[in-house]
C-alpha cells in the first residue's frame, strides 16, 4: 500500500512615517507578554528545508506526472520560480519587519485592515483543514504497517502527540522539526544519490539506464496544455515555504533567519524538486504513472515506482518510501498547528479573532490557539470517520484549495505598496525584490493567468469555492474596517504605544 495519491489601496489618514520600520518583536498579547525566542538557528534552516519538502512532493506528484509526462519538469519549475518570486517579496517586507502574523499584518497596513483580516482567516483555514488531512494520511500509513490497529486510532494519536508538543513549548516543535526535516532532507538526498547511479547504469540489476524515458513516450504526451494545467496542481505543494517567516519572529535574531531562508530557497526548490523529479521521469515510462497502477498491485507512487525501475522489489520500495511519507506527513502536521495557531494568535492580537486566544501560557505558548486551531481538526476527523458518506470533510477541503495563489497575489500586491513607501522613505531592508516594480507585476500577472488556467481545469472546483469563501471573508474584513473607521489591528496601535514610533510601521 502507498498513500502517494493526489490531494489605490492603504489606509485612510496613513501617517508620513508610516514605512518607518518598527522594533523586530515576535508580537505582543493583550497580557502584554511576548511569544517565546527558543527556536535556535539550527531549528530555523530545517523548518526552511522541511517547508519545501512538503507532504505534496511525495502525497500528489504523480497525479500531476500522470497528466504532464516528463514535462511536468517545465510545471514545477514554473511553479517553483513563482514561490521563489513571492518568498523574495515576502522576505523584502519580514526581514524589514519581522513579525508573527507575516504577510496578514503586513496587508493589513498595506492594503487595509480588510486585507489583514480576510488573509490572516483565509491562511488559518488552510491550515487547520491541513491538520486533519495530514493525520488522515499518517493514519492511513501507519495502519499499512500495523493492520490490527484502526486507522483513525493512528491518526488520533499522531494528532494528540503533537498538539501536546505544541503546547509545551516552541522548542519542542523546532525540535520535532529539527529531525522531521533532517530525515526527509537525508532522504531526498540519498535518492538524488542512487538515482544518479541508476541513471548512469552503474546499480546492479538496474534495467533503466539513461535518459530514454524523457522523450520515450513524448515528452508532453498529453499536449501542452496539460502541462500549463499541471502548474496548478504542483504549485500547491510549495505552500509551507512561508512558514519561516512566521516561526523565525520566535528566535533570538529573526531577521538573519528570514534573510538565510530567503536567499536560499532557490537552491532547496531546485536540488529537492526539480532533481528528484527529474531523475523519477528519466527511470519510469509516463504510461505507468498514466494507469495509475502501481508496481505488485500498490496503489501508484511516484517515488515508489522510480525505486522499483532501480531494482529494488516492489514491496521494499514501497515499504521504504512510506516511512518516508509518514515522517513528511508527520512533519507538516506539526508545522500546520504550529502555523495555524501563530495566525490565530496574530489575529487576536489585532483584534479580529478572539481575545483569548491572544493569551500566552507560562512557556510562552498561545496555548489557546493551538487548542482552537486543535478543536477544528478533531471535528474534521469526526466528520472523516463517522460521517464519511456525507462528504462534507472533502466539501470543506475543497474551499482550501484555491488559499496559495490568493495568499501570493495578496504578497505581491503588499509588497507593491510597502515597497513604494519604505523608498520614499528611504529605508532599504536587507532583502529586496528584484527588478521592483516590473518582476512584481509580473509575478501578479503570472498568478492571474494560473488562476484563469484553475477555472476551466480540473481544479475548478477548488479554485470556485476558495473563492466563495474570499468572497465571505473580505465582506466580514470590510464590515470591520467600517466598525473600526478604517484603522489599522490593535497590533499596530499597541506596537505604536510600546515604542513611540506612531501609527502604521510595522
Amino acid at each position: 500500500m502507498t498513500t502517494e495519491t493526489n490531494s489605490g489601496p492603504g489606509h485612510a489618514g496613513a501617517v508620513a512615517d508610516e514605512a518607518a520600520p518598527r522594533t523586530a518583536r515576535t508580537g505582543t498579547s493583550e497580557t502584554g507578554s511576548d511569544l517565546s525566542t527558543g527556536l535556535k538557528n539550527r531549528h530555523l534552516t530545517m523548518i526552511s528545508i522541511a517547508g519545501v519538502i512538503g507532504a505534496g512532493l511525495f502525497v500528489g506528484s504523480a497525479t500531476a506526472i500522470a497528466d504532464a509526462g516528463p514535462a511536468v519538469l517545465l510545471s514545477y519549475l514554473a511553479a517553483g520560480t513563482l514561490v521563489v518570486l513571492v518568498m523574495r517579496m515576502l522576505g523584502e517586507m519580514a526581514t524589514a519587519n519581522p513579525d508573527t502574523g507575516s504577510f496578514s499584518t503586513y496587508a493589513d497596513r498595506a492594503l487595509g485592515r480588510w486585507a489583514g483580516f480576510s488573509v490572516g482567516w483565509l491562511y488559518w483555514w488552510f491550515w487547520v483543514l491541513v491538520i486533519p488531512w495530514e493525520s488522515i494520511v499518517a493514519g492511513r500509513v501507519a495502519h499499512g504497517f500495523f493492520p490490527g490497529v484502526p486507522e483513525w486510532a493512528f491518526a488520533a494519536g499522531i494528532l494528540v502527540v503533537l498538539v501536546a508538543t505544541n503546547l509545551a513549548s516552541v522548542k519542542n516543535y523546532g525540535e520535532f522539526e529539527f529531525w522531521f526535516a533532517l530525515i526527509k532532507a537525508a532522504a531526498i538526498a540519498v535518492f538524488i544519490v542512487v538515482g544518479v547511479l541508476a541513471i548512469a547504469g552503474v546499480l546492479p540489476g538496474n534495467g533503466a539506464s539513461g535518459l530514454r524515458q524523457l522523450t520515450a513516450e513524448g515528452f508532453a504526451p498529453n499536449g501542452w496544455s496539460a502541462v500549463i494545467t499541471a502548474i496548478a496542481i504542483t504549485m500547491f505543494s510549495f505552500m509551507g515555504t512561508e512558514i519561516v517567516t512566521i516561526a523565525a519572529t520566535e528566535s533570538k535574531d529573526p531577521v538573519q533567519g528570514i534573510h538565510r531562508a530567503t536567499n536560499s530557497v532557490i537552491w532547496r526548490i531546485g536540488t529537492f524538486y526539480l532533481a528528484s523529479i527529474f531523475i523519477v521521469v528519466s527511470l519510469v515510462p509516463h504510461s505507468v504513472f498514466a494507469s495509475g497502477k502501481g508496481a505488485g498491485g500498490h496503489e501508484i507512487g511516484t517515488y515508489g515506482e522510480a525505486l522499483t525501475a532501480m531494482g529494488l522489489a516492489p514491496d521494499t520500495a514501497y515499504t521504504v518510501v512510506n516511512i518516508i511519507v509518514l515522517t513528511a506527513v508527520s512533519s507538516c502536521l506539526n508545522s500546520a498547528l504550529y502555523t495555524a495557531s501563530r495566525m490565530a494568535f496574530s489575529l487576536a492580537v489585532r483584534g479580529d479573532a478572539p481575545t483569548s486566544w491572544a493569551r500566552v501560557s507560562g512557556s510562552k505558548v498561545p496555548s489557546r490557539a493551538v487548542l482552537a486551531s486543535s478543536a477544528v481538526a478533531v471535528a474534521c476527523l469526526v466528520l472523516h470517520y463517522g460521517f464519511s458518506d456525507t462528504g462534507l470533510f472533502d466539501f470543506l477541503l475543497l474551499t482550501s484549495g484555491g488559499v496559495a495563489l490568493v495568499i501570493y497575489l495578496v504578497i505581491a500586491l503588499s509588497q507593491l505598496v510597502e515597497r513604494r513607501r519604505s523608498d520614499s522613505a528611504g529605508h532599504r531592508p536587507p532583502v529586496r525584490m528584484w527588478l521592483y516594480p516590473g518582476l512584481t507585476w509580473a509575478t501578479i500577472a503570472f498568478i492571474v493567468v494560473v488562476m484563469a488556467v484553475m477555472a476551466f481545469g480540473p481544479s475548478r472546483l477548488e479554485l470556485y469555492w476558495t473563492l466563495a469563501l474570499a468572497a465571505v471573508t473580505v465582506t466580514a474584513g470590510v464590515v470591520v474596517q467600517r466598525r473600526h473607521r478604517g484603522e489599522l489591528g490593535r497590533l499596530d496601535e499597541r506596537e505604536a504605544a510600546r515604542t513611540g514610533a506612531g501609527r502604521g510601521g510595522h
